[in-house]
């Protein structure tokens, strides 16, 4: 692995003479194919004096003995088939320094069919070099380039208006291009540092400043590209490594993994997730041929290391380490941004294999949310994303996932996604709008018996004349849930039912009083009432619960706390049709900003897939409702 080795040499250099070290960037360069990025990289090269010896004879040669003319470019195509078909179609990293810094150019193709390996080689940088022909002026592919570097999160961004010697070096034109394309990327939240004029062939503001462009006060390409500054180091990152394999020696059971991000030491407690498996590090071993080498006593990014534990615990591939204190999120379903590559559109309900890290499971797309136009970025939906396509979309695993939002933690915030056998898409993962389910699945209590009661299940249905059991009525904000969980009761009530009401406003004014609306407050809210539903359904209670519970998952929660005994009623009535009666006005202040994370606006609803009932309230009324359900308990509460 490129940077696994580049990493060890530079920490190997920095222990030696911390003092000599020297700051490494990465820079991808991108741009519209045909807009000179291979030239203008070949220029720099040459003119920083950091081609090997005889490289620019050798190339002069074979364009002699092949009778064209001399191309910058072709210090970068290093391809026999690139230079034959014109373009470039695979990324190149080629390493040279300048007085201020070390830097690695990763040169990306521009061509539309070779954007894969674009984001393959933007994912590996600091920052980016884009080219924009000064001719041609700002292109389709200029734009989704920009877009694809705001989605990698690549902040650090200057623009090369190459090829000015093609429009005599006309300020005029090169203000158009400029104006037009820093309001695009700021658009987006890219803003560029610089905006160069530059002729590459000629070497005009590339190294050197030029008497061409006299109007032009600003750095040449390498001055600006030595303003910038490297990300923050890996190793100072909470840790992050995924388990990659499990090997058995005599008696030890070695853990193997490379370093993505974080440092560790032995001693320390590690937790691995989504297992939640704690334990503590008894080695890190290595090979040594050299007697009385000690082994190792810390790990850091960048290295592959492989571990012991001071307790034999089981552990898979795919499995996320970090310490307690910063540990990734856990959860079957997130948002994601994604750049579609596959040669099939991504449809609703197909299910893809996700890889993240070391870990490979199947997810569903759950929805499309939109799709992004990356020339003027608005939002249109669809049910499918065709190739070269970015959307916004909602995944749902099968099992939890440990990840982390890509703002927070780039080397595991980013994923792939598998059709058949090929990668047929990547994306940056976002929580918006959803929960971390950590705590909602860690059982902190011990030793814990559960009381047996002295009057069984049977005693209890015998009394009451019926089964206990939880009517879950969940729908959006305006559906009816209370109003019909509440004549469902009085009418319940009035047939001699054992019957109580748990509706999501009263709740909070007592049990959940300390919550707030956060996605994680939300699901616990939801997690109590599903524990207090499944008692009161254990007391031989037909218990009608009315809350939004947005999140399939926590309904999950809640039927499993109460197995058999829960019933899930969808009270359905759509967004247009709840936002018209808004009983409390929540919708208007929802719309007018005054209320965050509202369901059905600005926060997910996931409606039930299976329920035992739907209860139509946009086309049905109360009567014929509460009927319905009557009905619904006579049939499956009856002793």
């Amino acid at each position: 692995m490129p940077e696994a080795s580049e990493a060890k040499v530079r920490l190997a250099a920095v222990n030696q003479n911390p003092a000599s070290a020297r700051d490494l960037l990465r820079i991808v360069i991108v741009g519209h194919v045909d807009h000179g990025k291979s030239t203008l990289v070949g220029r720099m090269f040459h003119d920083t004096g950091s081609l090997p010896d005889g490289k620019y004879e050798s190339i002069k040669a074979m364009c002699e003995r092949r009778g064209v003319p001399f191309e910058w470019a072709f210090l970068m195509d290093a391809l026999q088939a690139e230079r034959d078909q014109g373009i470039t179609i695979d990324t190149s990293q080629i390493w040279f320094k300048t007085d201020a810094r070390d830097y690695t150019i990763i040169d990306a193709p521009g061509h539309k069919e070779f954007l894969k390996n674009m984001i393959t080689g933007a994912a590996q940088s600091d920052a980016a070099l884009l080219i924009i022909d000064a001719a041609e002026g700002v292109r389709e592919q200029s734009r989704r380039h920009g877009y694809l570097l705001h989605l990698l999160g690549i902040r650090q961004v200057a623009v090369a208006v190459n090829k000015m010697d093609l429009i005599d070096y006309e300020k005029d034109q090169f203000d158009l291009i400029e104006q037009e394309y820093r309001d695009y990327l700021t658009s987006i939240g890219v803003t560029p540092t610089f905006v160069i004029p530059v002729s590459a062939r000629q070497g005009d503001f590339i190294v050197n400043e030029s008497d061409k462009m006299p109007w032009y006060k600003g750095p040449t390409i390498v001055k600006a590209l030595d303003s910038f500054m490297p990300n923050a180091s890996p190793i100072d990152r909470p840790l992050r490594l995924p388990v990659q394999d499990i090997y058995k020696f005599d008696h030890r059971r070695i853990i193997a993994g490379r370093i993505e991000e974080g440092r560790f030491s032995v001693g320390d407690e590690i937790v691995f997730s989504p297992s939640n498996k704690k334990a503590k590090v008894k080695s890190i071993e290595y090979w040594s041929t050299v007697p009385g080498n000690q082994p190792p006593t810390e790990g850091v990014a960048g290295q592959c290391v492989g571990i012991t534990l001071d307790e034999q615990i089981f552990v898979e591939r795919g499995e996320l380490i970090s310490h307690a204190e910063s540990s990734p999120i856990e959860t079957d379903v997130f948002r994601a941004r994604i750049f579609w590559l596959g040669h099939e559109p991504m449809t609703k309900g197909k299910s893809y294999r996700i890889k993240l890290g070391t870990l490979e499971a199947p997810v569903t797309v759950q929805s499309i949310e939109s799709i992004i136009d990356t020339s003027d970025l608005s939002n249109a939906s669809s049910n499918a994303v065709e190739r070269n396509q970015v959307a916004e979309v909602v995944l749902r695993a099968r099992r939890m996932l440990a990840l982390d939002e890509f703002n927070e933690a780039p080397k595991t915030g980013r994923f792939v996604l598998i059709d058949k056998y090929d990668i047929a898409g990547g994306g940056i993962i976002s929580m918006e709008g959803y929960a971390d389910q950590r705590d909602l699945i860690t059982s902190r209590s011990t030793n814990i018996t559960r009381v047996e009661h002295g009057v069984t299940a049977e005693q209890r249905i015998f009394r009451n004349g019926h089964k206990g059991g939880v009517l879950w009525f969940t729908g959006l904000s305006g559906a009816g849930k209370s109003t019909v969980a509440v004549a469902l009761e009085q009418k319940l009530f009035e047939k001699g039912y054992n019957v109580y009401v748990l509706d999501g406003d009263n709740v909070r004014h007592g049990l959940n009083a300390n919550l707030s609306f956060s996605p994680e407050d939300r699901a616990e809210n939801i997690r109590r009432v599903g524990e207090v539903a499944a008692l009161f359904a254990r007391a031989g209670v037909i218990v009608i619960t009315s809350f939004i519970s947005p999140y399939r998952s926590d309904r999950d929660r809640a039927r499993e706390a109460s197995g058999k005994d829960f019933h899930e009623i969808y009270v359905d009535a759509d967004v247009a049709t709840c936002e018209a009666r808004d009983p409390k006005g929540l919708y208007k202040k929802a719309r007018a900003g005054e209320i965050k994370d509202f369901t059905g606006i600005s926060a997910p609803y996931e409606a039930p897939e299976t329920p035992e009932m739907v209860v139509d309230t946009s086309s049905m009324p109360v009567d014929e409702s509460v009927a319905m359900l009557v009905n619904y308990v006579e049939t499956k509460f009856k002793v």
